[in-house]
């Protein structure tokens, strides 16, 4: 076998493969590259999905004839010192032109900020053309035409066009984020047009543009430092989530990542307080000494290693999760704005008959079941066909149904609470309960419906999993340890997490080169699979680095505990007893879900409920 040199243009069409992957590909290395050159305004156009047209128009400091020359070749870039542990730019590899252009037909227009005339050169499949003058605006106009005409193969493995133009949307929406001082423009004649003005220093003000003016109604401020790592942004309320990962955002030093240690972090950080199948809402970024990131893991430059990845998890996580316990309670916008939704101007095709409640056939108002011992029993009343002051009088004398329960010691609000009082307890005073489950309570200004199931489920699985923490949880010995098989490779990663597991209640210990032996488990589990949950943990341990798949089960455990423990739908509850529920959840973090995620309380403001009624 003969070994012999490649062809330049051969040498590039295979860099080309690892970095321009797709026309997302190119317009994400076009744009860091306005980007690193000072723009101020970024236009971006498209057509055929990027595969026909990409077109990159910038305002930056602009290259002269020397400069284009150098951009079109390999390696050759102004980003990057002698060193790779200082990079405090985008692009630093000096490979995405030139790997443009030996797929593509790639014209390159540039006029430096300060000088009379631009220039322009052309590179066509790999054939790089003289540089010339040219007409030019200050700035740098990059047209790339008929991508990977030079090795059509690829084109097999693109997608259809509006696919190619989603992803390329995608791409502005992230740096725009990243960058809430430039000024975005998207367009093209194979989507609609996009524009994102600059918002200077207001970051949420641009998160806004991307995400819908919902996000900022629903967002928490971060800001978090450890050991000289910082983290700033925006997370969503927990019931403000979506059905994909889509919305969430990271960025490191400024540049867009899509790091599964991030991602990792944050499905960690809302642990128990999303529904299964959704997700949340977050847009973090962090900053650190360069030095401490490697940004050089992969040619598309999306993934990053951390030189300690343990650090830069429990930032995150504990910088969420002290946001959610501090803000987030409350219930998303989003709730609301569905309820006010639901209404619907109403008719009855029969005229109003009036009501009293000696003359109507009986009707729980509370819910038909009966009130238990030590009270009175639930007045039969109908639903009302009149909403006059004459047919609601009548309500008047009716009797709150009582229930059995246990003495509580939360001082609540007082059913007939004045205004000022109301005002004291964010989830306000109950007035009611509808349907024997949801509890109706008056705010300072408006009112929140509680369902009493899923919020007491919360309180009892908060109180269990505070138990969880802070000592060694009960174990129970096999009488003959367990001998699981494994990679000699996921022994180490388990052993390296046994105190934490034995704190769990699950104690391993090593036997011999390839195998764990395991002595006790976690009592709360009961008989289980030990083998399986062994293996299950090594192989969390070998993605992700963390072993929370014990945590995860054990509180499993305790939610299903407590969603069998806690107040019923269908019971009829006094109204001490809903006033000290509603206590109970403002002195409670995470009470605004319940242990699957749903929102326990709904809250509609006052402007709202006037709004329904043509008042406001």
């Amino acid at each position: 076998m003969i070994i012999k040199q490649l062809s330049e243009t051969l040498i590039n069409q295979i860099a080309a493969g690892e970095v321009i992957e797709r026309p997302a590909s190119a317009a994400k290395e076009l744009i860091e590259n306005a980007i690193d050159a000072g723009a101020t305004r970024i236009e971006v156009a498209t057509a055929g999905g990027g595969k026909t047209l990409l077109r990159v128009i910038d305002n930056g400091c602009g290259m002269g004839p020397e400069d284009l020359a150098l951009a079109i070749r390999r390696h050759c870039t102004s980003k990057l010192s002698e060193t790779l542990f200082d990079i405090r730019s985008l692009g630093f590899r000096g490979e995405a032109l030139p790997s443009i252009g030996s797929v593509a037909k790639l014209t390159i227009t540039s006029r430096p900020v300060g000088a009379d005339s631009g220039a322009e050169i052309a590179v066509v499949g790999g054939k790089v053309g003289d540089v010339r003058p040219a007409a030019a605006n200050p700035g740098t106009t990059v047209e790339v035409r008929d991508l990977f005409f030079a090795t059509p193969a690829r084109l097999k493995f693109m997608k259809t066009e509006k696919a190619e133009a989603g992803a390329i949307t995608e791409i502005v929406k992230r740096m725009a984020i990243a960058f809430p001082a430039i000024r975005f423009v998207l367009s093209g004649t194979d989507r609609s047009t996009l524009e994102f003005p600059g918002t200077g220093d207001d970051h949420l003000a641009r998160i806004a543009q991307i995400l819908g003016a919902d996000f900022k109604d629903n967002a928490i401020e971060l800001d978090a430092e450890r050991e000289d790592v910082r983290l700033t942004g925006f997370a969503g309320v927990p019931t403000f989530n979506r059905g994909n990962s889509a919305h969430q955002y990271a960025f490191v030093n400024g540049r867009p990542v899509q790091d599964k240690q991030i991602l990792s972090a944050i499905r960690g950080a809302y642990a128990e307080t999303i529904p299964q199948g959704r997700y949340p809402v977050a847009v973090l970024s962090l900053t650190l000494d360069p030095a401490l990131v490697d940004v050089n893991v992969h040619p598309a430059k999306s993934d990053v290693r951390f030189r300690d990845p343990a650090l830069v998890r429990g930032l995150i996580v504990g910088a969420i999760r002290q946001s959610l316990q501090r803000e987030g309670d409350r219930a998303a916008t989003t709730g609301a704005g569905g309820m006010l939704r639901a209404f619907r101007p109403g008719f009855s095709p029969q005229p109003a008959q009036a009501w009293s409640p000696a003359s109507s056939p009986s009707r729980p108002l509370y819910g038909g079941a009966p009130s238990y011992g030590g009270g009175f029993a639930a007045a039969a009343v109908p639903a009302a066909r009149g909403f006059g002051e004459a047919a609601q009088a009548a309500f008047d004398s009716l009797s709150v149904p009582t229930s059995r329960s246990e003495p509580v010691v939360i001082d609540p609000a007082p059913a007939s609470a004045s205004v000022e009082a109301i005002s004291n307890y964010p989830l306000g005073a109950a007035r009611a309960q509808v349907h024997a489950n949801y509890i109706v309570a008056q705010t300072d200004d408006g009112l929140v419906i509680v369902d009493q199931h899923a919020a007491h489920e919360r309180l009892v699985f908060e109180q269990m999993r505070k138990a969880l923490t802070g000592r060694r949880l009960p174990s129970q010995g096999l009488l003959i340890p367990e001998i699981v098989d494994l990679p000699e490779e996921d022994c180490d990663r388990l052993m390296t997490h046994a105190e934490s597991l034995e704190q769990l209640g699950l104690a391993i210990e090593r036997f011999g080169p390839g195998a764990i032996a395991v002595r006790e488990t976690p009592a709360m589990l009961g008989e289980m699979d030990a083998t399986q949950l062994v293996r299950d943990l090594a192989d969390e341990i070998a993605e992700w680095d963390t072993a929370d798949r014990l945590s995860a089960k054990l509180e499993h455990v305790a939610a299903t505990m407590a969603c069998h423990g806690s107040v019923r739908s269908g019971r009829r509850l006094r109204v001490e007893e809903m006033n000290a529920l509603l206590r109970q959840m403002e002195q409670t973090p995470g009470s605004g879900q319940c242990n699957h995620g749903r929102p326990t309380y709904v809250e509609l403001k006052l402007s709202d409920i006037e709004r329904l009624f043509g008042r406001s």
